[in-house]
């Protein structure tokens, strides 16, 4: 058998994109936070992680030009050897600092962040466990280890506890759980899962890589449910509130020297270059000082949420500006995505496996930054579509 086959018998995305209606890969000409540009025509953006609206505030954008002239492009190598910077140690003295840890260290991409950190802790006499709904990058960086993968269903306590109490005492166990949920919105249980982990002597990671910037003035899950001292190692990245590209894990200081020497997504890429390091800690400072952002992103997803549901969509589980629009049908899901896309609003399509099986959805999510009138717009579209396909 030829190992090229299975690609020439891959044709579904190829049948999409000649009929018009593939919905990925959709080259933008331009982004100005709350608006892109396809083709010379605007679409108002509803599908970004920009939660914050940072990409365009003046202090990140400087930041990040200056450390471009005074470093360059790069810094050519890993951490471990010659890419370690200055700002890089200020930074993760700084995001210790704001999520309240003794220490931080920081990737290139928050995919290798979670990579790095469970490959690195999980070893072959332990268990990891995972909620069913936990990222990909959870899940890969699970596989990367020598241990035992478990898993439990959504947020469901009482399947946790099972499969804790299968786990022997003589096995290091922790569990790893994003925070906030980036298709459902929705919160993880950290209370619940804290005290579990306690009674069963687990260690808790929390990816929070959707939830700072939103919950805990900012500050993530762990701050929102007064649960920072009760949570071993907070991570998150940088591609969303923090309008740049990288990751973090913070936590115990002798944890992260661990993982230091230890992660091999860490010690074997490039480190993050200047001109992102510096874009993040502008980020940070315009958090800092700028908390209304924070209040507006999450009274901007209370309102939309609320006239989503006036209008009868189902929002699902949601209690964030990340609101789920459930279609429940891959071909309603493709349908009203493009008649939103031709109406100018850009969404996201999420079809199976990527959610269950009759949960297909469009997800839609919110920035400090959108106008009433953009919003506006954005509920007629959908009002406008949903009556058309017959959903409302």
């Amino acid at each position: 058998m030829d190992l090229f086959e299975k690609c020439d018998q891959y044709t579904i995305a190829r049948e999409a994109e000649e009929g018009g209606y593939y919905p990925y890969f959709i080259p933008l000409s331009g982004s100005e936070g709350t608006q892109a540009t396809y083709q010379g025509r605007p679409l108002i953006m509803c599908g970004s992680n920009n939660y914050l609206g940072l990409t365009t505030h003046p202090k990140v954008r400087q930041a990040s030009a200056q450390a471009i002239q005074d470093f360059g492009t790069s810094c050519t190598g890993s951490r471990f050897l010659n890419g370690t910077l200055e700002m890089h140690e200020e930074l993760e003295r700084r995001l210790a600092r704001f999520v309240g840890k003794e220490s931080a260290l920081v990737f290139s991409t928050g995919m290798q962040t979670n990579l790095g950190v469970i490959s690195a802790l999980i070893g072959r006499n332990d268990v990891v466990i995972l909620d069913k709904e936990d990222h990909a990058s959870i899940v890969d960086g699970a596989r990367l280890s020598y241990g035992e993968t478990r898993r439990y269903r959504h947020n469901d306590m009482e399947d946790l506890d099972r499969v804790l109490s299968s786990v022997s005492d003589e096995k290091g166990k922790m569990v790893v759980v994003d925070g906030l949920f980036s298709m459902g919105g929705d919160l993880a249980d950290l209370p619940g899962i804290v005290k579990l982990c306690r009674q069963h002597g687990a260690r808790v990671m929390v990816d929070d890589a959707h939830a700072v910037g939103i919950l805990g003035e900012g500050r993530g899950t762990a701050a929102h449910f007064g649960l920072t001292d009760e949570v071993d190692l907070i991570m998150s990245t940088f591609s969303k509130s923090f309008a740049s590209i990288g990751g973090f894990v913070a936590g115990g200081d002798q944890v992260v020297h661990y993982i230091k020497h230890h992660a091999r997504s860490l010690i074997f890429s490039a480190s993050l270059p200047p001109s992102n390091t510096a874009a993040v800690l502008a980020a940070l400072d315009v958090m800092e000082s700028e908390p209304e952002r924070i209040r507006r992103v999450n009274e901007l997803g209370d309102r939309m949420r609320s006239r989503f549901k006036a209008l009868g969509f189902d929002t699902g589980p949601s209690v964030t500006p990340i609101i789920p629009i459930i279609v429940g049908d891959t071909m309603r899901t493709i349908g009203m995505w493009k008649g939103l896309f031709d109406a100018g609003v850009f969404v996201n399509p999420v079809l199976s496996p990527a959610v269950p099986e009759g949960q297909e959805l469009l997800r839609t999510s919110y920035m400090a930054t959108h106008t009433d009138e953009q919003l506006d717009q954005v509920v007629a579209a959908f009002e406008t579509v949903g009556r058309n396909l017959g959903m409302i």
